[in-house]
């Protein structure tokens, strides 16, 4: 998608069609993960989670947060890597309706092709500069490699970030419990002293 951009902003392919097409390919993708989800159930992410005890930790807390808030989860994690695909099997085992999962992966689909298309756009214009100076290929290769490597650490920064976002949600609500439970022993501590000095 990167490298589609760059060849938009070099007017060698035209941006509406190239943005269409990949907009479709990745939500097509998504599409494909539900099945295996859908007609798998959960045993391809049990045979993924089974081999790391991080990536079966990670798993858990997605189908809790997926359970709880799915549209966001669909959404964000087509932003991801590994999540991606987890999430859409996820999706696929539960049944997620198939129309909000349309609109869901669609919207997460968009998002994620504009980025990349804008990143490579941008490269490309920046390569256009530097062509007009430099004329070396070197060039290309480096600004097309950093595009890359652009694209790769956004998305290891939003799966950072999700995945904080979750266990720091499982934090709070595990705190709160604590609360809730301390607040009841005292009050219910409380009840029983004054039923005695009554």
């Amino acid at each position: 998608m990167v490298l589609g951009g760059f060849l938009v902003s070099t007017n060698s392919i035209p941006l509406l069609p190239t943005f269409l097409v990949f907009t479709l390919g990745y939500t097509v993708n998504g599409y494909l993960w539900y099945l295996v989800g859908y007609f798998g159930g959960a045993k391809p992410i049990d045979k993924w989670g089974r081999k790391d005890p991080k990536s079966e930790k990670i798993i858990n807390t997605v189908q809790h947060y997926f359970e709880i808030h799915s549209g966001k989860a669909i959404i964000i994690t087509k932003f991801t890597f590994s999540l991606t695909i987890a999430a859409l099997i996820i999706a696929g085992s539960l049944k997620y309706n198939l129309k909000r999962f349309t609109l869901y992966n669609f919207i997460g689909s968009i998002g994620w092709v504009a980025m990349t298309l804008f990143i490579g756009y941008f490269f490309g214009q920046s390569y256009k500069f530097f062509i007009i100076y430099l004329r070396n290929f070197t060039y290309f290769i480096i600004f097309l490699g950093g595009a890359i490597v652009l694209i790769y650490i956004l998305k290891l920064a939003i799966k950072s970030a999700f995945v904080q976002s979750i266990l720091m949600h499982e934090r709070i609500r595990y705190l709160s419990e604590k609360i809730k439970n301390g607040l009841d022993k005292v009050l219910n501590g409380n009840d029983k002293s004054d039923v005695d000095n009554f």
